[in-house]
């Protein structure tokens, strides 16, 4: 495939890893670069070093994670919420709401139900779809 597994200099609002093989989460990260015009880097987790920051290629591929610039690690719902946070207004305010107390867990699993659905999706396909969950 000839992707470079370099490792990746952590901007002060962090490094999103996403998906690249999902339409949706191509998407998504396209919004985010246009839109929200968020100061977060965005790298696919398929040409990141995912060892170099603690992660396999499993975790990965579960849900999208942060790295912060202390290598401190955010994933799913509270990893959107803090990429939001350093966009433009209105999502920096919507980030800032999406990570409090009462309602960071709604944010958290409303991930889960996009996620777990994001072969739906616009932009989704059979490349997007989860492998089943693991048994505990």
């Amino acid at each position: 495939m000839g992707h470079s597994r370099e490792a990746h200099r952590i901007p002060s609002a962090g490094l999103f890893l996403y998906d690249h093989d999902c339409g949706f989460c191509r998407r998504c990260v396209s919004f985010a670069r246009e839109r929200v015009r968020t100061r977060t880097a965005f790298a696919a987790w398929q040409e990141t070093d995912l060892k170099a920051f603690g992660l396999t290629p499993e975790q990965a591929d579960e849900q999208a994670w942060l790295v912060r610039p202390d290598r401190s690690l955010l994933s799913g719902g509270d990893a959107v919420a803090e990429t939001l946070r350093f966009g433009r207004f209105p999502f920096r305010a919507l980030g800032r709401l999406m990570a409090l107390p009462g309602l960071r867990a709604l944010t958290r699993a409303a991930y889960r139900v996009v996620a777990a659905n994001r072969y739906r999706l616009p932009g989704g396909g059979d490349t997007c779809a989860l492998p089943p969950p693991r048994d505990g």
